[in-house]
C-alpha cells in the first residue's frame, strides 16, 4: 500500500532505506536523557518492534534523521516489524526475542494496533510485561508506542492512550505519545493531514509528527525548530513540532 503522495515521496524513500542501521551502545537502562548522556560516539540504540504502523515512511529512519538534525547523542535503530503482527505474534515468531537477546540496546519500542477494545488492551498489558522481562535482561529499558484509532472510530482516542499508558505504567516503562500528538494538532488544525487512503496507517505528515514525539522523549531535546519534510510548509512543520511538545509534556512517561 502506497501512503502519502506528492512531494513528500522523495523523502520517504529516503528514510526507509535508513530504517535499520547497526551500532553500539554503552549506555544502561535508566532515563533516555542520561542514556543519551552517558552514550559512546555509536549513539543511542533503539529496536523498534512492531507492524506496519511503526514501518509506515520509514518512521525509524526519520527519528535517525531528527537525531542528526537536533544534535546531542545520535539515535541509531532497527527494526522487527511484520504487517499485522501483534506483540503476542511476535513472541510466538521470535525474532524479536532473538534481536532483544543480541544486547546493546539502550530502549526497545513495542507497538501493536491500536488495542481500544478490553480484550486488546489485556493482551497489550500481558505482552509488554512478558517482553520487558527479556528486555530489562538484555539491560535496556522498555518504550510503548501509542497509537491511534481508525479514522471512523476517532472515538476510541481515550481508550487507546489508556491502554498505552497503563502497558507502560506496568512495566515502569516510557511512554511516546504519539496518538496524542495526532490529537494535540488537530486541536490547532482539523483539517492536518495525519491519516493515509486507508483510514488507519499515517501519511508521511502522520508519520513525521510520531517521530517528533519519538525523538523528543529519547533524546530529551526540544522539537521545536527542526526542519521540516521536503516540501513541508514551515508553519505546518511549527504545528506539529508544538503538538508533539504539548503530548509528551501532558502524557509522556520517561
Amino acid at each position: 500500500m502506497t501512503l502519502g503522495a506528492g512531494v513528500l515521496n522523495a523523502v520517504v524513500n529516503v528514510l526507509v532505506a535508513a530504517a535499520i542501521v547497526t551500532g553500539v551502545s554503552s549506555s544502561s537502562p535508566t532515563s533516555p536523557a542520561s542514556a543519551a548522556q552517558r552514550s559512546n560516539d555509536s549513539g543511542i540504540r533503539v529496536l523498534f518492534i512492531g507492524n506496519s504502523l511503526t514501518q509506515a515512511n520509514g518512521l525509524p529512519g526519520m527519528v535517525e534523521t531528527l537525531s542528526r538534525q537536533g544534535g546531542g547523542a545520535p539515535i541509531r535503530t532497527a527494526t522487527v516489524a511484520f504487517p499485522g503482527f501483534s506483540l503476542e505474534d511476535h513472541w510466538n515468531e521470535g525474532t524479536a526475542q532473538r534481536r532483544i537477546a543480541e544486547g546493546g540496546w539502550s530502549i526497545v519500542v513495542l507497538q501493536q494496533g491500536p488495542s481500544s477494545l478490553p480484550e486488546s488492551r489485556a493482551a497489550l498489558r500481558e505482552s509488554a510485561v512478558r517482553f520487558d522481562k527479556v528486555i530489562r535482561a538484555s539491560g535496556a529499558r522498555t518504550a510503548l508506542y501509542m497509537v491511534w484509532p481508525e479514522s471512523n472510530r476517532r472515538g476510541a482516542f481515550d481508550a487507546v492512550s489508556r491502554s498505552y499508558a497503563q502497558a507502560a505504567e506496568d512495566v515502569h516503562g516510557i511512554l511516546f505519545p504519539a496518538g496524542e500528538g495526532w490529537r494535540a494538532v488537530w486541536r490547532r488544525d482539523p483539517d492536518a493531514p495525519l491519516y493515509g487512503p486507508d483510514g488507519l496507517h499515517p501519511t508521511p505528515t502522520g508519520t513525521y509528527l510520531a517521530a517528533l514525539v519519538i525523538y523528543e522523549q529519547i533524546a530529551g531535546r526540544s522539537p521545536l525548530g527542526l526542519p521540516p519534510l521536503t516540501g513541508m510548509p514551515a508553519e505546518r512543520a511549527r504545528q506539529l513540532q508544538e503538538a508533539a511538545q504539548e503530548a509528551n509534556a501532558r502524557f509522556g512517561r520517561r
